[in-house]
């Protein structure tokens, strides 16, 4: 449905506070919302719904009320009746704390952010190469040697760039339960991302029996200092599985949700060719080769989640080798990799790097800091479209639960960088995902108008319209522009 708005004539002062009800025959996540001179009043089709009323009404009252104290008179608002509902169910945004590591105060602030933008799940990558962020109990070991590295690339290039000052920091389980806490109070749903078996070195580094011992000095490994994609994987042994399930049994009772994303994606298969114990488990388990293997682990934990009621996410690659029966693909590479999946009877969240990946440059001007990837600017983020061609209009469509967008963090190593390369485009991915009717002019027109007022008045280190300002760059770090 899309967004309907009556103005109902006049504009007042708002002080006549705010009633809210539930009708469920709404529909999920849908509101009506009705400011007069006597206040306003939300209609939802569900809890979640009055909180997205909420959020338009804040809107109507200007950008001070994104503050986090009232100041000044009341706002004078329009007497409107407005009717809107979201697109879809999944409006994501995935935080990567594992290659710079973001203190918690700053996971909140941006779960307040999510929801002042109708987003609804917070994806966090908590396990890296490069870092592993998630206080696991029974393997203490994880944080106390995984969580540090002693040193990191400054931006990218092969040339030696190096901040010499250790990096570091996790979330206690405490933690993590508070920031789930505080973001289901904001109907939003926290997914952690544990990854595997890729992507694994802060993991072979704090327990080196997890690495291919029989072709790796495993003992010298340590968590990567580097950026890009190492070649330490997890070996194939009932052990690691075991080991994994114990840090899954654990991320369970933290994280209540349906989906736990496993990763899956870039793990190379070199150590797997040359390791006798992995060909040997390759023969044992009757799979084609490497790829089947990897494909035989992510089933697994497809099995062993769904036995305990949950369901498993990974990147577009759990598709190589065949792929996971309960698997949801969050589909990265391209378009093409969802629409598979969806056409094989997976469901698929959207999340394509040449679109909605923010750490990509904003803009081909030499004060961009660290310009990584292709040119996305917020035009290109607009104009998202969550629903591919080949399934738009099939019955396959049903099978895009909706999109995210990546914010990874190798060349954003403070939370102010992290801004830069979020807003303001993640606000144009919020409308791309929520409203099926778009218009890139008038979203223009609005931001001028009121929305960069409202992230000045959140305190978000937004990239200006008119281009980076001289303190944005970080001059002399390498990028990696495509």
């Amino acid at each position: 449905m899309p967004r309907r708005i009556k103005y109902q004539g006049g504009s007042g002062p708002f002080g006549g506070g705010v009633r809210a009800r539930v009708d469920s025959d709404l529909g999920g996540e849908a509101y009506r919302l009705t400011v007069g001179p006597d206040g306003a009043e939300i209609v939802g089709g569900d809890e979640a719904g009055i909180f997205w009323g909420r959020q338009t009404l804040r809107q109507l009252l200007g950008p001070d009320s994104f503050r986090r104290a009232p100041i000044g008179d009341p706002a004078d608002v329009p007497y409107v009746i407005i009717e809107d509902r979201p697109r879809f169910g999944w409006r994501g945004f995935m935080l990567d704390v594992a290659r710079h590591f973001m203190p918690k105060d700053g996971v909140l602030r941006y779960v307040d952010l999510l929801a002042a933008h109708k987003l609804n799940v917070l994806h966090l990558h908590l396990t890296d190469d490069q870092g592993w962020r998630v206080e696991i109990k029974r393997h203490p070991r994880l944080t106390e040697v995984g969580a540090w590295r002693r040193r990191s690339r400054r931006g990218w290039g092969r040339l030696p760039d190096w901040d010499e000052r250790p990096h570091g920091g996790f979330y206690t389980q405490d933690d993590l339960r508070e920031i789930v806490a505080y973001a289901a109070e904001r109907h939003i749903t926290v997914v952690p991302e544990i990854d595997i078996p890729g992507h694994s070195q802060a993991a072979i580094a704090a327990y080196p029996e997890l690495g291919n011992a029989d072709v790796v000095d495993v003992a010298a490994v340590e968590v990567k200092t580097d950026w890009g994609v190492s070649p330490n994987v997890l070996n194939a042994a009932e052990s690691t599985l075991r080991f994994y399930e114990g840090v899954l049994t654990e991320i369970l009772e933290i994280f209540p949700g349906t989906f736990v994303h496993l990763g899956g994606d870039e793990c190379l298969k070199d150590q797997w060719r040359r390791s006798p114990a992995a060909q040997a488990r390759i023969r044992e388990l009757g799979v084609a080769d490497e790829y089947g293997l990897q494909s035989w682990i992510i089933r697994h934990f497809d099995r062993w989640l769904a036995e305990r009621g949950r369901r498993l996410a990974g990147w577009d690659e759990i598709l190589e080798g065949g792929l996971a029966e309960g698997a949801t693909v969050t589909s990265w590479r391209s378009y093409e990799a969802g629409i598979a999946a969806a056409l094989a009877g997976h469901d698929v969240v959207m999340c394509p790097r040449q679109t909605v990946y923010l750490d990509y440059r904003q803009s081909g001007d030499a004060g961009e800091p660290v310009p990584v990837g292709k040119i996305t600017t917020l035009e290109d983020v607009y104009r998202f479209d969550v629903v591919p061609p080949g399934l738009a209009g099939t019955p396959h469509e049903a099978r895009v639960l909706g999109a995210q967008a990546n914010m990874w963090t190798e060349a954003a190593e403070t939370p102010q960088r992290v801004d830069y390369q979020t807003f303001p485009r993640l606000v144009a991915f919020a409308e791309a995902v929520w409203s099926e009717e778009r218009d890139f002019e008038s979203f223009k027109r609005r931001m001028d108008a009121a929305h960069y007022a409202r992230l000045d008045a959140l305190g978000v280190a937004y990239r200006p319209p008119e281009g980076p300002r001289p303190w944005d760059s970080r001059t002399g770090a390498p990028g990696q522009p495509r």
